[in-house]
């Protein structure tokens, strides 16, 4: 089998709020949530039909200062898309403010957003590779 990425964490200030936004904005499925006691819950969201998980991790004590600032500012997650378009509308119908107007590049369509806690996501349509 190998190595997967199986999943990576991302810090939220509460639990409901992250998986808010995740499931009614973005579209992923709510995986698992278990209560682990004091507080602690064990919350997993990902995409419909894919293997890469969120671990939805609410941040306590200092850990509260990187909320928004795991990518130190820059763009860290990337959203793949089928169709950016119909994406790109329904994110913003839905709230999401892009920094940008969509761009072409030559690695595809894209534009940057923000969660609601301040971390860069690229929202993105890959260009076909060349026949």
């Amino acid at each position: 089998m190998g190595l997967t990425l199986a999943a990576f964490a991302v810090l939220v200030p509460e639990y409901d709020a992250g998986i808010a936004f995740f499931r009614d904005v973005l579209g992923f499925e709510l995986k698992e949530d278990t209560d682990m006691g004091g507080g602690k819950r064990w919350v997993r969201v990902g995409r419909p039909g894919h293997t890469t998980e969120i671990l939805l991790a609410r941040a306590v004590g200092d850990q509260r200062d990187a909320i928004g600032q795991q990518g130190g500012g820059r763009v860290w997650l990337f959203l793949r898309t089928d169709d950016f378009a119909r994406d790109h509308k329904a994110f913003t119908a839905k709230g999401v403010v892009f920094e940008e107007a969509p761009r072409h590049e030559p690695y595809g369509t894209v534009a940057v957003f923000r969660d609601p806690w301040g971390n860069r996501w690229d929202l993105i349509e890959p260009t076909p590779p060349a026949a």
